[in-house]
């Protein structure tokens, strides 16, 4: 259960080497935080951040997870949330894509948007479904700011984001009244292994303030958390700029 404090003492991660991630689950650890389940493909990668949690004092295990095979998801979740309650799903795992080479490789495309909105789907609704079960815990979906508005710069990523999110937004709602707590994050440019190379946005932020702003955000209850705040409102006013103007900007 999560303690008096809206923290939790269990966790699974879907995207386990995700640095996003494993700075979130390496601030919970700190906190309450006593098991964790890294979900994500076999990897060396995987297996060091299973270890340097471990390092912290968690019981930490890890689970093969792939985002792109649904029809595994029920059986692997499954296996999981039978180990015991989990108090909090952080659904983590995305790809960025090539923008350039996906408009021309349609199929990479498709890759990119059934990681990040396909798999996520499936996934979150085995792990809502077995939450709500149990009667209590927190789904955080990692989201993006990129969801928002489509750009011309990462539209096929952003639409998968926009996906994401409104379909997060729309689990919440059906949870709401059954002790299952959705937050959707939605973080502006973070400065990872993923984003190496690109130019960095105005309010750029890093998996650290990510993490903590998912802290804040689950002792508060939250249902979105944007990272930095301030994004909020700048997102809101790039909603309502013309699409004329909007294809102008340097996005």
């Amino acid at each position: 259960m999560k303690d008096a404090f809206g923290l939790p003492q269990s966790l699974l991660v879907l995207g386990g080497t995700s640095e996003i991630a494993l700075a979130t689950a390496r601030r919970l650890v700190a906190r309450r935080t006593r098991t964790v389940w890294l979900a994500g493909r076999p990897s060396s990668a995987l297996e060091q951040s299973a270890a340097d949690l471990r390092a912290q004092g968690a019981d930490v295990r890890t689970v093969a997870f792939d985002a792109l095979a649904p029809e595994s998801h029920e059986t692997v979740l499954g296996k999981v949330f039978a180990e015991g309650d989990i108090d909090m799903v952080l659904l983590a795992f995305g790809v960025l894509g090539d923008q350039a080479h996906d408009e021309r490789e349609p199929l990479d495309a498709v890759r990119v948007a059934q990681t990040n909105y396909t798999g996520a789907v499936s996934a979150g609704l085995v792990s809502a479904r077995a939450l709500q079960a149990q009667g209590h815990g927190s789904l955080v979906v990692l989201s993006s700011v990129a969801g928002e508005r489509a750009r011309r710069s990462n539209f096929i990523y952003g639409s998968s984001k926009a996906g994401l999110d409104a379909f997060a937004q729309g689990l919440g709602d059906a949870l709401h009244g059954t002790g299952v707590h959705v937050m959707v994050v939605r973080p502006g440019f973070v400065r990872t292994k993923m984003t190496a190379g690109l130019p960095e946005a105005p309010l750029a932020t890093t998996p650290e303030e990510v993490a903590t702003a998912v802290e804040l955000g689950l002792r508060r209850r939250s249902e979105t958390v944007w990272v930095p705040g301030v994004l909020r409102w700048v997102m809101s006013a790039l909603r309502h700029v013309p699409r004329e103007a909007f294809r102008r900007l340097p996005l």
